[in-house]
C-alpha cells in the first residue's frame, strides 16, 4: 500500500480528499501570519530602530544592542532571578502535581475523590490579577485576613507580600496552590491507564500501598513525567510575568526583576524596542536549547532503558 500510495503521488490525495486540504487553510494561514510571518520583527534586535523610521529605514547595528544589555546591571540580575525563580517553581510545582496524584489515586471514596480534583483544578481556570487581589487581601501586612488572625493569637504580623524573603517563600506557595491542579489531573489520567494486573501481581507478592506506588505507579507514568519535565524545562528562562506583576510591590524589588519583566520594562515603558527584542530573542535562544537538550537527554536515558 505504502508502494502504490507513492506511485499515485500528491496530485491524487488532492484531488481525493480536497475538502480536507480546504479546512486545513485557515489554521495553517494563522500559523503562517502570526507565528512565522511575526518573525521578521527580530530583526529590530540588530538594528537601531526607530519608529518613525520603521523597519527598513533604522540603521543595521549588528551585535551591538546585544552588548549593550549584557553589560547593562539589571541583565545579570534578570538572569539570576529569572533561574532561581524558575528552578524553585520546578522543584516544588513540578512534584507537588506527583504526589498529589499519587495521593488521590488512592482514595477510595469516589465522591470525595471527585471534590478534590475539583477544588484542586478551579485555581488554574483563575487569572493571575485574581490571584494577585485575593492574595493581598488575604497576606497583606496592614489589614490581611491572615495577619488579623495571627494578631488575635497574640503573635506578631508577618510581611508576607512586604518583605524580600517572605515575598519569595509566598510567590513559590501561591504558585504551587494555582498551578497544582493541572499536573494532578494529568497524572491521574496517565495513571488510569495503567494495567490494573501490575497492581494485583505486586499484592501477590505482598506490596503495600507505598511499595505499589514506588515500583508500579511511578514506573507506569515515567514517560508522562519525562515529557512535561521537558516541556517545564523549555520555561526556566521565561518566568510567569503575569504573576510577578500581580504579585510585585515597591516594597520588594530583590526578586522581581527577572527577563519578561525586563523586556516589559525596556519596551513597552521605555520604548528601546531594539534592547527588549534583543532580550527576548537571547531569552528564546537559551530556552530552545535547554529544551533541545532534556530531549536528548530524554531519549538517550530511553536508549539505555532507564525511563
Amino acid at each position: 500500500m505504502t508502494a502504490k500510495g507513492k506511485r499515485l503521488g500528491m496530485l491524487y490525495y488532492l484531488r481525493r480528499d480536497w475538502q480536507l486540504y480546504v479546512l486545513l487553510l485557515l489554521p495553517l494561514a494563522m500559523v503562517l501570519l502570526f507565528k512565522y510571518a511575526s518573525m521578521f520583527g527580530l530583526t529590530i534586535a540588530f538594528k537601531n530602530y526607530k519608529i518613525a523610521k520603521g523597519f527598513w529605514g533604522s540603521d543595521w547595528v549588528g551585535f551591538d544592542v546585544f552588548k549593550e544589555i549584557f553589560a547593562k546591571p539589571d541583565f545579570g540580575r534578570a538572569i539570576r532571578n529569572t533561574l532561581m525563580l524558575n528552578v524553585l517553581d520546578l522543584l516544588f510545582s513540578f512534584t507537588m502535581p506527583i504526589v498529589l496524584a499519587l495521593l488521590i489515586n488512592e482514595v477510595k471514596n469516589l465522591l470525595f475523590k471527585r471534590v478534590n480534583q475539583t477544588l484542586l483544578y478551579l485555581p488554574h481556570f483563575l487569572s493571575w490579577v485574581i490571584i494577585g487581589a485575593i492574595a493581598y487581601q488575604l497576606l497583606s501586612e496592614g489589614n490581611g485576613m491572615v495577619n488579623n488572625i495571627i494578631e488575635q493569637l497574640g503573635w506578631t504580623r508577618i510581611p508576607f507580600l512586604q518583605e524580600d524573603t517572605n515575598w519569595l517563600i509566598s510567590y513559590l506557595v501561591i504558585g504551587v496552590w494555582q498551578s497544582m491542579g493541572w499536573g494532578t489531573i494529568i497524572y491521574l489520567a496517565a495513571i488510569s491507564g495503567i494495567n490494573p494486573e501490575l497492581y494485583e501481581a505486586a499484592i501477590v507478592d505482598g506490596a503495600g500501598r507505598w511499595r505499589k506506588m514506588w515500583n508500579v505507579t511511578l514506573p507506569s507514568i515515567r514517560m508522562t513525567i519525562v515529557t512535561l519535565l521537558i516541556l517545564s524545562l523549555g520555561g526556566v528562562m521565561g518566568g510567569s510575568f503575569e504573576r510577578i506583576i500581580a504579585l510585585q510591590n515597591k516594597a520588594t524589588t530583590e526578586f522581581t526583576t527577572t527577563i519578561p519583566v525586563l523586556v516589559y520594562r525596556w519596551g513597552i515603558e521605555s520604548g528601546n524596542f531594539s534592547r527588549a527584542t534583543a532580550l527576548g530573542l537571547f531569552q528564546a535562544i537559551i530556552g530552545l536549547v535547554l529544551v533541545l537538550l532534556a530531549d536528548r537527554i530524554a531519549k538517550k536515558l530511553g536508549e539505555d532503558g532507564l525511563i
